[in-house]
């Protein structure tokens, strides 16, 4: 749904699949923009196997463990479908990690299930700092765009 209802990611710049998986969306967003970086992180080892494997053609993508995106990265787009069963502290503690590494005008893509929070990590987000605008909803989906209210940079 993220992929059919998110907006086009950045045609350049550094995005980031949090949580990619086998790598589908980071072969979506290399396709869409070849000339940009794509990260793709996971925290598992045979996730980051297969999403190498999906998205070796594109030339494009760099898959690695959380730790190895160096700290001067900053991201134009963050697209995810977060690992919401690790639970709420730790869901909270990743989101606030990688959202405060976009820049002032980047965005965030995420689709959550409703049964599972969507609506609590919407509001979450916004007690946070965060504008959150529903993108689409459907099947019990829901596609949320996450921007920062006040412009962060790196100091």
């Amino acid at each position: 749904m993220l992929l059919l209802e998110g907006p086009p990611p950045p045609v350049t710049g550094h995005l980031l699949d949090l949580g990619c998986g086998y790598g589908a969306i980071a072969a979506t967003l290399a396709a869409r923009s070849p000339c940009a970086t794509v990260w793709a992180v996971d925290v598992n080892e045979r996730a980051r196997q297969l999403c190498s494997e999906n998205t070796a053609a594109f030339g494009n993508v760099t898959v690695v463990a959380p730790e190895e995106v160096p700290d001067d990265v900053w991201f134009d787009a963050i697209w995810s479908n977060p690992p919401i069963r690790i639970g709420k502290p730790a869901l909270h503690a990743l989101l606030a990690t990688w959202l405060a590494r976009l820049v002032p005008s980047g965005a965030a893509e995420l689709v959550v299930q409703r049964h599972l929070g969507a609506d609590s990590l919407s509001g979450w987000l916004e007690a946070q700092g965060y504008n959150v605008r529903r993108l689409a909803s459907r099947q019990s989906f829901r596609v949320m765009e996450v921007t920062p209210r006040a412009p962060r940079w790196p100091a």
